[in-house]
């Protein structure tokens, strides 16, 4: 497996984090990766609702099994993580 170096969006937090991810990451895992620098931080924490993950600008979410590299996601290139 590949690390990824993936340009983290948290919403409603006000700063782009870089997240090193492996390309064999669920989204969930990316997800959790991601709440791990912001949830607590700069983001209350939401319980009882679950992290989705999508391409910026995406209207739908990745499938939360969906791995980085089936997402075929690029070195910084910009996901969206938010509370359902």
């Amino acid at each position: 497996m590949a690390v990824i170096p993936l340009a983290a969006n948290f919403a409603g937090d006000f700063v782009i984090k870089l997240l090193p991810v492996d390309s064999g990451n669920t989204m969930d895992e990316v997800a959790a990766a991601a709440a791990a620098n912001s949830v607590g931080i700069h983001v209350p924490d939401q319980p009882g609702r679950v992290l989705r993950v999508r391409k910026q600008g995406a209207e739908a979410p990745y499938g939360r099994g969906t791995t980085v590299a089936d997402a075929a996601l690029e070195p910084t290139e910009c996901v969206e993580i938010y509370f359902e």
